[in-house]
């Protein structure tokens, strides 16, 4: 493995269709985990390296950094997947959840993108940093106020991080609004969901892995968003 695509949050959801969807074209990968779960073995069993990682602590962030750094001296690109889609509660300790969403969201991409800026300039020609942003970046969250603002800041750092890399590397963001249920959602619920877009879908992962694939294959777009959202923003 010379200059492989790393994902965070590679274990489930779309983090894990994008990377089995790279490890089928034949690219080489390593994902990040924070819970071991079946989905790893059979990645690695497809060659994809999968190294533990838990970007909620700085010891964890700048332990990942130097492990990937110093494996894989060229790396063709960085997914940042790794969320944490947490919900203020009556209870909630308000300044650890702020603090966590923005560790996880932002900050870690952050350090990692500048820890690892070497790496990625060393590949063999333009590689990528592709941001998993979220639709809320742009609207906001009644229910999910710090997860918003520490999407946003990463939106923002796509803009910072394709200035500053350029032209050796791209930088661009993908926000999905809903393109999954999860398994315990509501008929109900689906229903009222997919009501909230103009196309009324709900399209799966494999939007996300078009999304990437489109990226990683554009030789003329960087500092920019794709928006899967089906039309969302005009409802």
């Amino acid at each position: 493995m010379k200059s492989p695509i790393i994902i965070t949050g590679g274990g489930q959801r779309l983090g894990l269709a994008i990377a089995n969807n790279l490890a089928d074209n034949n690219f080489d990968v390593v994902v990040s985990y924070r819970t071991q779960r079946p989905s790893l073995k059979s990645l690695r069993d497809k060659g994809v390296i999968t190294v533990m990682a838990d970007f909620a602590s700085q010891s964890g962030v700048n332990e990942f950094i130097q492990t990937v750094g110093q494996r894989f001296p060229k790396i063709r690109g960085i997914i940042h997947n790794a969320s944490d889609w947490a919900a203020e509660q009556p209870n909630t300790d308000l300044a650890e959840l702020f603090n966590r969403m923005m560790q996880i969201h932002a900050s870690t991409p952050y350090q990692i993108n500048l820890g690892l800026r070497d790496n990625l300039e060393a590949f063999d020609g333009v590689s990528d940093i592709i941001h998993m942003t979220d639709y809320v970046q742009d609207k906001g969250s009644k229910k999910h106020i710090a997860y918003a603002a520490s999407k946003a800041a990463l939106e923002n750092l796509t803009l910072s991080f394709s200035a500053l890399l350029a032209p050796k590397v791209k930088v661009n963001a993908i926000a999905p609004a809903l393109v999954m249920f999860n398994q315990d959602d509501s008929e109900e619920y689906k229903q009222k969901a997919l009501k909230k877009s103009l196309l009324e879908i709900c399209p799966g992962a494999q939007e996300a892995v078009k999304a990437v694939d489109y990226l990683l294959s554009s030789d003329y777009m960087t500092g920019r968003t794709l928006h899967l959202d089906g039309g969302r923003h005009l409802k």
